[in-house]
C-alpha cells in the first residue's frame, strides 16, 4: 500500500551541443553521463549547461559529416578508461575522453543493428545486419558467431512422455473437436515495429534473450542463449508480440509487450519461453506504442516508455509509466508526460544501477534529465475525526482509498475508489485533526482535485464502492464527493527546461492552502510555493491556486512534512540540514531548525522519510534514511530500523530482527529512546513483539488500538500491540468508560484484574458505574473468575511511565480479592438483587475462604420465595450455577453442614450420587434428636469443633462419646471452653489433656493443666519431670505435705538438680527445706560459687551455740 514519491528532480539543457542525442550511458564518474551524438560522443556534467569533454567521431572518419550516422550502443569502460561505441556503419571505437583518441578495435561489414554489454563486463554481444549474433569478451575477442533464427528448440526442450495421442487425450470444456482444429496462424508484429533485434541480459550475465522478428511469419520471437551463445529455449508462439524486451533482474520474468484484439499488455515469459502472467496499459488498442520496457535495479519498477501512434499534422505525445507490483495486481504508480513538442520527445531513459529510485531520460532538445524517488505510505494523520485512518494508493487515474478504521480491506481490493480525468501522481491528506479524511489529488496535468467528506449529500459519481460494495449489502461508510479542481498557476520561464513532475511534496497545510516544491534556478536549488485558492470568477471554466508566495531555498528539498498537532512545517535540504517554514506569519519565512540550546538540526545523512513528534515535551523531528538508520533530530538511535510511525505520544518501529516496538515518548529522553532500541526487551516486556519477516508499518488506526503491517508480498496483518492496547485500557479507565475497556480486553485476552489494579480506589468507588456500563450477569462472572490476589500492574502489565497506583489504605489489612467481592456484592444487591443473583453468589463462591454456606442459603431462600418476575433467577438455575462453579461433592457437603435437608435433596438431586448412597444416611439423621443429629453431621464432614459443641449439649449420658472423640482429635482446647472449671467434666478433661501433655513430654503444660483442675498430684510429678522445683514444692503444700515428707521431696529434687548442674539451687533446698547446711555449703563448693558459700558457713557459724 505504498506510492512513489518523487525525492528530488534534477534538469538541464544543453543548448550549444552539436547534432540530435542519440543514445547514452551512465558513466563511472557519479553524476556525469555519456551522451552519443550524429557527430560524437560528449560528457554531461552536473553543472547547468555543460559539456565537461567531447570526442568528435566525424573528424576520425566514423561518421559521415551531413548527419546521417547513427550510434547504436555505447558504454563506459571504467576499467580501460575509455568507452566503447558500436555505430551502425559496423565500427566498434574505444573513445578516451581524456586524451581525444579514438580506437577502431574492429568492424562489421554488414553494420550492427545493437550493441549490448553484460553487467560484469565481461562479455559484450553484437547483432550484425546480416541476422547473426557475434559473442565476444572484454579485449574484443570473437568467442562464437550464431544466427539469431533457429530451427531448434534449444537445450531446455521439453521432453514428451508420450502419453497417447493426441485425439485420445482429455480436451476439457472444448470437446473433442480440439484435437482435430487446426493451430490458428501466429500474427506479425506491429506495423511501427523498427525490426530491429531486441537484446537484454539476466541480471548475473549468466543468460542473454535476444528478440527478432522471425523471416518466415514476420512476428517476433524470443531466443534465450547462455555466455557461450548456446541457444536454452525459444518461446511459443505469440501473435503480436513487440519489440520491447527486458529481463528482470532478480531472474525470474521476461517483459514484453503484446497487442491483442481489445487491448494491450505487458506480457512476462519464463526462461523456458513460456509467458506467464500480464496486465493490460491504460489505453484503447492501437492508440499508443511501446518502444522500451526497463526494470530498475531491485526488480520492484517497471518503467515503460510509450507513444502515441502518429495522426496527420500532430505531433506525438511521449509518456513514461512507472508501475509496481503488489498482492500479484499491477499498479500504475506515475505518469510523466513530456509533452508533443519536438525537442521534448524522448531518446533514451536508464535506470542507474547503484540506486535503484533514480530514472534518468534525455529528451531530443538535449534536456536531461534526473528523477529520484522513494516509497511512502499516504494516510491521514489526525486523531479526531471519524476518517482518521484512510489509506491512499495510486494506481493510474484511480486512487484507492481503504478505510481502516471501519475494515481491514487487502489490496488490491479496497473501501473505495475515486475516479479522476488523469493518472494521478500525488496524493496529499488535509493536515488540519478535524478534516484528517480530505484528500488532495495532483494529476500528470498539475490539476489538484479537493475530495471532502461531508458537505454533500449527493452521490459523487467519481467516487465508487470497492470492496465494501455489492449487491444485498448496505455500506456504511462514508464517502467523500469531489469539492473542486484547482489548475496550479506556477510562473515558469518559456526557456526553462520541459519537466514533466516539476511540482513535488504537495502538502495541504491546515488553513486550506497547499504547500509545492518546485525546481530552482540553478540545478541545487528550489522553490517553496505557498498556493492559496482564488475566489471563484463566474463564467470560468475551472479555478486557479494563485501563488501566495515563492520562497527560494538554497538547497535541494528532499522532504517536507507538516505535524498536525503542533502545525509545524519541517522541510530537509539534500545536506541533511533541517529549515522550518513559519507559514502562519503574516510574513511566511524559512529559518533553521534549532534545538531547546539553540543548536541548528541537520541529519548526519538524508532521510527519505521524516516526521515530527515531541519527545519529553519537546518537539523534535525523525528521520529514516534508505539504509534502515533512524535519527532523533542529529542523533542516531539506531540502524535497523524498517519503518517508523507516530500515534500520540508512542512511537512504533520495525526493525531488521522482525519485531515491532512501542515506545511511549511522554517522560523517554532521546538517550533512553537509544537505549531501548539498542537492548532486547525483556521477555514479558509491552513494548516489543515479534511481527513476520520484513513487515512494515502501514498505519496506527486512532482510538483503537490496530497496528496494520503490510507483508513483502503485498498482504496485509493487523496486530493490536500490548503497549497501545495497555494505553487504551488505561485512558478508559481513568474516564470510567469501563464497557469499553472491558470490551478490549476480553477480546484480546488481557487479564481484566488490570480492571481493578490499575486504579483500585477509583474502581472501588465506581463499582455501581461498573456494574451498569457492563450490564451483563455473564460478564461480571467472567471478571469474578479471572480475580487474582497479585498486583498485575507490577508483575504483567508494568506501566511504561513507571507510575503505580497503591491499594487503599481503608483495606490495606483485607485480601484484594475478597475486597472486591465485597464491594461488588453490595452494589449489585443495591442495584438489582435479582438481576445479579448469579453474580452474587459468584461472589460469595469466589472469596477466600468461600462463603458457600451464605451462598447455599441464599439459594434456598430463593426455593422459598419465590418470584413472579418472569426473568428473575429459580432455585433450580442458582444451583446449577453452583454447581459449575464448585466440585458437586464438596458443594453436597457444605449443603449438609447447613443442616437443611431439603437443600441437601436438592443438591444431592443435581449430582452423580446414588440415592442408595445418601438416602439412607439421610434417613437415620432425620430420627436422631436435633444437637446429636448435628454432631454426626460435623462429625461425618470432620468438622469436629462444631460436633464437640453439639456433642456437649446431649447430656451427660453422652459424655464418654465427647471424650473418646476429644482424645481421638486431640480438641481439648476446644472440649475445656464447653465445660465450667467447677464440673467434674472438666476434670476428666484436663486429665485426660494432662496425660496427652506428658506423652508429648510437655511437663510444665501438663502440670498448669492438672493444678488448675485441682489434681495436684499429677501436678506435683509433672512439676518434678519439668524441674520446676518452686511450683512442686506449692504442689506439695497444697497436698498438705508433713515436714518429713517434705524434706524427703526437697533431697530428691535437689539431687536431681545437681545432675543439671543447677548447684546455687540444690543449695536452696537443702538449706530451706532439710537444714542440712553442710551438704548445701558442700554444693555450693562444687558448684565454685564461694561467696555463697562463704555467707552460708558464717551464717551457720553464728546460729551454733558457744
Amino acid at each position: 500500500m505504498r506510492n512513489l514519491r518523487l525525492l528530488r528532480t534534477g534538469g538541464c539543457r544543453f543548448a550549444a551541443a552539436p547534432g540530435a542525442p542519440q543514445c547514452f550511458c551512465l558513466s563511472a564518474e557519479p553524476d556525469r553521463v555519456l551522451v552519443g551524438s550524429q557527430h560524437g560522443l560528449l560528457e554531461l556534467g552536473p553543472a547547468r549547461d555543460s559539456v565537461t569533454r567531447e570526442v568528435s567521431l566525424t573528424a576520425e572518419g566514423f561518421m559521415p559529416e551531413d548527419g546521417s550516422g547513427c550510434i547504436v550502443g555505447i558504454e563506459d569502460l571504467p576499467e580501460q578508461e575509455c568507452v566503447c561505441v558500436a555505430t551502425a556503419a559496423g565500427d566498434i571505437l574505444l573513445c578516451n575522453l581524456s586524451t581525444k583518441q579514438v580506437e577502431c578495435v574492429g568492424s562489421v561489414d554488414s553494420g550492427l543493428s545493437t550493441m549490448s554489454w553484460s553487467p560484469d563486463q565481461e562479455l559484450v554481444l553484437l547483432a550484425t545486419g546480416q541476422q547473426t549474433l557475434i559473442m565476444m569478451t572484454r579485449d574484443f575477442e570473437p568467442i562464437t558467431e550464431k544466427q539469431i533464427h533457429q530451427d531448434e528448440f534449444g537445450e531446455g526442450k521439453f521432453v514428451a512422455l508420450g502419453w497417447g495421442k493426441k485425439e485420445t487425450q482429455f480436451h476439457g470444456s472444448e470437446g473433442k473437436q480440439a484435437a482435430h482444429r487446426k493451430q490458428t496462424e501466429v500474427s506479425p508484429t506491429s506495423a511501427w515495429d523498427d525490426g530491429r533485434p531486441r537484446v537484454t541480459w539476466r541480471g548475473d550475465g549468466q543468460f542473454v534473450a535476444v528478440s527478432a522478428v522471425c523471416p518466415e511469419t514476420g512476428a517476433r520471437k524470443v531466443r534465450v542463449w547462455n555466455r557461450e551463445l548456446v541457444l536454452q529455449s525459444t518461446s511459443e508462439p505469440i501473435s503480436r508480440l513487440e519489440q520491447a524486451l527486458s529481463w528482470k533482474p532478480s531472474g525470474s520474468l521476461i517483459a514484453s509487450t503484446q497487442e491483442k484484439p481489445n487491448r494491450h499488455d505487458v506480457v512476462f515469459l519464463e526462461k523456458n519461453g513460456l509467458l506467464h502472467g500480464e496486465f493490460t496499459l491504460p489505453f484503447q488498442k492501437g492508440q499508443v506504442k511501446v518502444n522500451e520496457l526497463l526494470w530498475n535495479a531491485d526488480s520492484t519498477i517497471l518503467a515503460i516508455w510509450l507513444e502515441d501512434l502518429k495522426v496527420e499534422n500532430s505531433n506525438t505525445n511521449s509518456y513514461v509509466q512507472l508501475w509496481t507490483t503488489g498482492n500479484y495486481h499491477w499498479y500504475l504508480k506515475q505518469s510523466l508526460h513530456f509533452g508533443s513538442l519536438e525537442e521534448n520527445q524522448l531518446v533514451s531513459l536508464l535506470w542507474d544501477r547503484e540506486n535503484p529510485y533514480r530514472l534518468y531520460v534525455l529528451c531530443q532538445g538535449w534536456h536531461y534529465l534526473s528523477y529520484d524517488w522513494h516509497w511512502t505510505t499516504d494516510h491521514g494523520m489526525g486523531e479526531n475525526s471519524q476518517h482518521m485512518s484512510n489509506v491512499a494508493v495510486i494506481d493510474g487515474d484511480k486512487v484507492l482509498v481503504t478505510a481502516f478504521q471501519h475494515a481491514v480491506v487487502p489490496p488490491p481490493m479496497c473501501t473505495y475508489e475515486l475516479q479522476l480525468q488523469q493518472a494521478v501522481n500525488q496524493v496529499a491528506f488535509h493536515t488540519d485533526p478535524k478534516h484528517s479524511g480530505d484528500m488532495a489529488v495532483m494529476d500528470a496535468c498539475n490539476k489538484i482535485s479537493v475530495y471532502r467528506y461531508g458537505r454533500s449529500t449527493m452521490n459523487d459519481p467519481t467516487v465508487r464502492f470497492g470492496a465494501v460494495g455489492g449487491n444485498g449489502f448496505k455500506a456504511a461508510v462514508e464517502t467523500p464527493y469531489l469539492d473542486k479542481t484547482y489548475r496550479v498557476d506556477v510562473g515558469s520561464d518559456s526557456n526553462e527546461v520541459m519537466n514533466p513532475l516539476g511540482l513535488r511534496f504537495l502538502t495541504w497545510l491546515p488553513d486550506d492552502s497547499f504547500l509545492v516544491v518546485g525546481q530552482g534556478q540553478h540545478a541545487a536549488q528550489s522553490v517553496l510555493h505557498h498556493l492559496t485558492a482564488v475566489p471563484h470568477v463566474t463564467g470560468a471554466e475551472e479555478e486557479h491556486l494563485n501563488l501566495r508566495l515563492s520562497v527560494p531555498v538554497d538547497g535541494e528539498v528532499i522532504s517536507l512534512c507538516c505535524s498536525p498537532v503542533t502545525r509545524t512545517v519541517a522541510v530537509q535540504l539534500a545536506d541533511g540540514q533541517i529549515l522550518k517554514y513559519v507559514w502562519e506569519a503574516s510574513a511566511p519565512v524559512l529559518e533553521p531548525w534549532q534545538t531547546s540550546n539553540g543548536s541548528a538540526v541537520q541529519f548526519p545523512y538524508p532521510c527519505v522519510q521524516t516526521s515530527i513528534t515531541r519527545i519529553s515535551g519537546e518537539e523534535m523531528i525523525l528521520g529514516l534514511t534508505d539504509r534502515y538508520r533512524f535519527f532523533v533530530n542529529d542523533i542516531e538511535v539506531a540502524s535497523n530500523i524498517t519503518s517508523f510511525a507516530t500515534y500520540n505520544e508512542f512511537l512504533l518501529v520495525t526493525t531488521n530482527s522482525h519485531t515491532c516496538q512501542c515506545f511511549c515518548l511522554k517522560n523517554m529522553s532521546v538517550k533512553a529512546l537509544q537505549a531501548g532500541l539498542s537492548s532486547a526487551a525483556a521477555p514479558n516486556s509491552e513494548t516489543l513483539r515479534k511481527v513476520e519477516r520484513g513487515s512494515r508499518i502501514i498505519t496506527v488506526v486512532p482510538q483503537d488500538t490496530k497496528v496494520v503491517l503490510q507483508m513483502p508480498r503485498g498482504n496485509l496483518e493487523t496486530v493490536h500491540h500490548r503497549a497501545l492496547v495497555l494505553a487504551q485500557i488505561r485512558k478508559w479507565l481513568d474516564r470510567l468508560m469501563f464497557r469499553e475497556a472491558f470490551q478490549c480486553m476480553r477480546k484480546l485476552r488481557i487479564n481484566l484484574n488490570l480492571l481493578y489494579d490499575h486504579n483500585p480506589k477509583l474502581f472501588l468507588e465506581n463499582a455501581e458505574t461498573f456494574i451498569r456500563q457492563i450490564d451483563s450477569v455473564s460478564s461480571i462472572n467472567l471478571f469474578f473468575t479471572e480475580l487474582k490476589e497479585e498486583d498485575f500492574t507490577k508483575s504483567m502489565y508494568p506501566s511504561l511511565n513507571g507510575t503505580c497506583n497503591a491499594q487503599p489504605l481503608q483495606h490495606s489489612d483485607q485480601k484484594k480479592v475478597n475486597v472486591i467481592c465485597d464491594v461488588m456484592r453490595v452494589a449489585m444487591e443495591h442495584i438489582d438483587p435479582q438481576k445479579y443473583c448469579l453474580s452474587i453468589l459468584t461472589a460469595h463462591v469466589k472469596k477466600s475462604p468461600p462463603e458457600l454456606e451464605i451462598a447455599l442459603q441464599k439459594v434456598h431462600d430463593l426455593q422459598e420465595n419465590v418470584s413472579p418476575d418472569v426473568k428473575a433467577v429459580s432455585a433450580e438455575e442458582a444451583l446449577k450455577y453452583l454447581l459449575f462453579l464448585v466440585d458437586v461433592n464438596e458443594l453436597y457437603d457444605y449443603s449438609l453442614g447447613t443442616y437443611d435437608f431439603d437443600l441437601v435433596i436438592m443438591v444431592a438431586e443435581k449430582s452423580q450420587k446414588d440415592p442408595k448412597e445418601y438416602l439412607p444416611f439421610l434417613n437415620t439423621l432425620q430420627k436422631m434428636e436435633t444437637n446429636y443429629q448435628r454432631y454426626t453431621i460435623d462429625r461425618h464432614l470432620k468438622r469436629y469443633t462444631k460436633a464437640l459443641g453439639h456433642l456437649s449439649k446431649c447430656g451427660p449420658e453422652h459424655f464418654p462419646e465427647f471424650l473418646n472423640l476429644v482424645k481421638d482429635q486431640n480438641q481439648y482446647c476446644e472440649a475445656l471452653k464447653l465445660y465450667p472449671s467447677s464440673t467434674q467434666e472438666y476434670k476428666d478433661i484436663s486429665d485426660a489433656y494432662g496425660e496427652y501433655l506428658i506423652q508429648k513430654q510437655l511437663y510444665e503444660q501438663a502440670a498448669l493443666i492438672f493444678a488448675r483442675a485441682g489434681i495436684f498430684a499429677k501436678a506435683l510429678d509433672a512439676f518434678q519431670s519439668s524441674g520446676s522445683w518452686q511450683q512442686a514444692l506449692c504442689m506439695a503444700s497444697q497436698l498438705g505435705y508433713t515436714k518429713d515428707k517434705l524434706s524427703n521431696l526437697a533431697r530428691s529434687m535437689a539431687g536431681k538438680l545437681v545432675e543439671q548442674r543447677k548447684h546455687a539451687e540444690a543449695a536452696i533446698l537443702l538449706e530451706q527445706y532439710t537444714q542440712d547446711y553442710e551438704e548445701a555449703v558442700l554444693l555450693l563448693l562444687e558448684g565454685t560459687l564461694w561467696e555463697e558459700a562463704l555467707r552460708l558457713v558464717r551464717h551457720f557459724s553464728t546460729q551454733e551455740p558457744e
